[in-house]
C-alpha cells in the first residue's frame, strides 16, 4: 500500500472506532460520570471530612487525580477489548487481515480509538471533579503525557484481552480480577506512606501506583515518586504490549471465535 492508502485505511478504521463508542455514549461516557460523582459524594463528603488532610490537601482534592486516571484506564482498556472481540465475533477482522492493509495500521486504528475515548472521558471526568473540588493544574505537560501514554498502554492490554477472549464473558475477567484490584491498591484513595509492611513493599510492584502518583503530581504538585519512574515503567510495558500484539496478530492467534 502507498503511504496515502495507509493513511486513508488508518483514518477509516479510527473513524469507525470513534463512531462506535459515540453512538452508544450512554454506555461509554455516562457511567464514569456517575461513578466519580458517587466517589466524591460518599468518600469525599461523608468519609473525607473525618480523614482530614493528606499531604496538605483535603481528601476530595487528593483523590481527584486518581479517580480521573481510573476512568482513563478503564475506558481505554474496555473500549479496545470489547471492540476487537466484537470484530472477531462478527468475523470482519479476518477481512482486514487478508487485505493489503498492514497489521500495524489495524493495531494503530484500534489503539487510536481507545486513546480518543480515554481522553474524552478524562476531560468529562475532570469537569465533574472541578464541580466538587478546586483543582489547579501545576504541570500540564506531565498530565498530558501520563494520560496519553497510559491510554496507549492499557488500550494495547485491552487488545491482548480481545485477542485471547473466546466469549463475551472473557472480556470482564481481567478488569474484574486484576485491573480493578490493582487500581484500588494503586494509591487512588491513600498515600503509600500510610501502608505498613508487607503491603508497602507489595504496592511498590504495582505499575498503576506510579501512574496515579504522576497524575497527582501534575495536578497537585505532590507525589510519592519522581515522574521519570512512571514514564520509564510505561515505556517498558508499551514495548512489551505492542510487540506482543503485533506478534499475535501476525500469527493470527485467537482471531477466530
Amino acid at each position: 500500500m502507498s503511504p496515502r492508502e495507509q493513511w486513508l485505511s488508518f483514518c477509516t478504521l479510527l473513524r469507525k472506532e470513534v463512531v462506535r463508542f459515540c453512538r452508544i455514549w450512554p454506555q461509554t461516557m455516562f457511567p464514569p460520570v456517575i461513578s466519580i460523582s458517587l466517589y466524591f459524594i460518599i468518600l469525599g463528603e461523608l468519609i473525607g471530612s473525618r480523614i482530614g488532610l493528606i499531604s496538605g490537601f483535603h481528601y476530595q482534592e487528593y483523590i481527584a487525580p486518581g479517580l480521573i486516571m481510573m476512568a482513563v484506564i478503564n475506558s481505554a482498556y474496555g473500549n479496545v477489548a470489547s471492540s476487537f472481540f466484537g470484530a472477531k465475533f462478527q468475523n470482519h477482522i479476518e477481512e482486514m487481515l487478508v487485505s493489503s492493509m498492514p497489521t500495524w495500521i489495524i493495531l494503530a486504528g484500534y489503539l487510536g480509538g481507545g486513546v480518543i475515548r480515554a481522553v474524552m472521558t478524562a476531560i468529562i471526568v475532570t469537569g465533574v471533579a472541578m464541580f466538587f473540588t478546586d483543582l489547579q493544574i501545576y504541570h500540564p505537560g506531565i498530565i498530558i503525557g501520563v494520560v496519553l501514554s497510559s491510554a496507549v498502554m492499557f488500550s494495547a492490554a485491552g487488545l491482548i484481552n480481545g485477542i485471547f477472549a473466546n466469549k463475551f464473558d472473557d472480556i470482564s475477567i481481567i478488569p474484574t480480577f486484576l485491573l480493578t484490584p490493582l487500581t484500588y491498591l494503586g494509591g487512588v484513595f491513600f498515600s503509600i506512606d500510610m501502608l505498613h509492611e508487607p503491603w508497602h513493599s507489595i504496592a511498590l510492584a504495582n505499575p498503576i501506583l506510579y501512574i496515579i502518583n504522576s497524575m497527582r503530581y501534575g495536578m497537585l504538585g505532590v507525589s510519592d515518586f519522581a515522574a521519570v519512574w512512571t514514564f520509564l515503567i510505561i515505556g517498558v510495558f508499551l514495548v512489551i504490549f505492542l510487540g506482543l500484539t503485533l506478534w499475535l496478530m501476525e500469527r493470527g492467534t485467537g482471531l477466530r471465535t
